[in-house]
């Protein structure tokens, strides 16, 4: 079984953050900068919230053009759902499935350590399946 810590050290520690006084037009230029799809509001090393594409969509139809001059606390998930590096993929895939959530911080004794995504975990997935599938045929083979 794949871990958390497992998905991190492939793809790096690495988190996007931003302030929860953050312009929703900086965060949209970083999220589109960096080519990614959500990042974590912080304040000093706490989590204080998760900030996505998604959010901005909602919000674009009440807010119209002003919405780009809000400060992200105003659009932010405050209900953040986090993880642990001995967090098992399966486990946080099935979470992330039934609470629609695509992005994962992992915190560890409450500081940011990195953060995984849906990709991440699906990723991770089909290593195992790959690893074990060789596994099969090494096995099957040697019994020929």
């Amino acid at each position: 079984m794949s871990r958390i810590s497992d998905v991190l050290r492939n793809k790096g520690s690495e988190v996007v953050t931003v302030s929860p006084d953050t312009q929703v037009s900086e965060l949209l230029a970083l999220l589109v900068g960096r080519n990614i799809g959500a990042a974590v509001v912080t304040s000093g090393d706490a989590v204080v919230g998760i900030v996505s594409e998604r959010d901005v969509v909602h919000c674009v139809y009440g807010r119209g053009g002003q919405l780009l001059a809000t400060p992200v606390s105003d659009i932010m998930t405050t209900d953040v759902v986090t993880c642990l590096p001995e967090d098992e993929v399966d486990n946080l895939m099935r979470t992330m499935t039934e609470r629609r959530i695509r992005h994962l911080p992992v915190v560890v004794d409450g500081a940011l350590v990195g953060i995984v995504s849906i990709g991440d975990m699906v990723k991770a997935r089909i290593g195992e399946l790959e690893e074990e599938r060789a596994h099969l045929h090494s096995y099957l083979a040697a019994g020929s």
